[in-house]
């Protein structure tokens, strides 16, 4: 039998995920032995080994790992669809809306300029713009608390996603005002990567941070309080200069990697609005 239940898939991701059934039962709210019999009548089920269990733990199999991949997938759709059809519901809310996801304090510039421009369109949606931290657009548009984003390659996957590109450009390197290397008119990747005393700041990836000296940055607010410090250097997109401090300064960087800004939004949509809107970006 090919289908599978929602409750299926949450005990299945709970124990993947965790790799421990104890662990898996207290997220879950269950005790662990009607969780061993789920997981067990599911492969039966499916006609594969999901887990391999031993002495040492628990551990996925090949077909374990493309279920984690895909069920989590499925329950993102499961919840984005439920969230999305309340808001569609709302009898207090405006009948066309859409959520915008952007990075905090970054493309401040172009988000003003779409924003104005659609707003004059016949017909636009009331946009509400929600503010997300560091990479965490992708999970706003997967589970349905936003309908479109802004988002930016290299640092942001579109995985999953259509996209269209708005606007490519250089990235600049912030130091503390009067830092020596403040009066140079240019800077270089490697110049910005081994300041004594300086290190350069860490943003987390897929949920870890890389391996480096720099403090591991959370949000915007803490890297430029440590940046004003001088604890901390960092590499950003020219356009983010609209957050800087008095105490920061910028220099432009003549050899990192270009910034492209796209509008994305989840590949199933189906919304008139968000046409809309992506006409509108796609015009400026």
């Amino acid at each position: 039998m090919d289908t599978l239940e929602t409750r299926e898939l949450r005990y299945f991701v709970a124990v993947a995920e965790e790799l421990h059934f104890g662990r898996a039962a207290e997220r879950l709210g269950m005790a662990q032995p009607p969780l061993s019999r789920a997981i067990q009548r599911l492969e039966r089920r499916l006609g594969v080994s999901l887990l391999e269990r031993d002495r040492r733990g628990v551990s996925l199999t090949g077909a374990g790992e493309v279920l984690l991949h895909e069920g989590r997938a499925a329950l993102d759709a499961v919840t984005a669809a439920a969230r999305r059809a309340r808001r569609a519901g709302d009898p207090g809310g405006p009948r066309d809306r859409l959520v915008l996801t952007v990075k905090a304090a970054a493309s401040h510039e172009l988000l003003q300029k779409l924003l104005a421009a659609y707003a004059a369109e016949p017909g636009a949606a009331e946009i509400e713009v929600l503010p997300s931290g560091i990479c965490e657009q992708g999970e706003l548009l997967r589970d349905g608390r936003a309908d479109v984003a802004l988002m930016h390659t290299p640092f942001n996957s579109l995985a999953g996603f259509d996209s269209e590109e708005l606007l490519t450009e250089g990235q600049v390197a912030i130091l503390p005002a009067g830092h020596p290397l403040t009066a140079r008119g240019t800077l270089s990747m490697a110049e910005i990567s081994d300041i004594p005393g300086l290190p350069l700041a860490r943003w987390a990836r897929d949920g870890a941070y890389p391996p480096g000296p720099g403090p591991e940055i959370r949000d915007q607010t803490q890297l430029a309080q440590l940046i004003a410090l001088g604890r901390t250097a960092a590499v950003i997109p020219d356009s983010a200069r609209a957050w800087l401090w008095a105490e920061h300064a910028a220099v432009p960087l003549t050899d990192a990697p270009p910034v492209v800004t796209h509008i994305v939004w989840p590949a199933h949509s189906r919304s008139l609005a968000l046409a809309g809107l992506i006409r509108t970006a796609t015009r400026l």
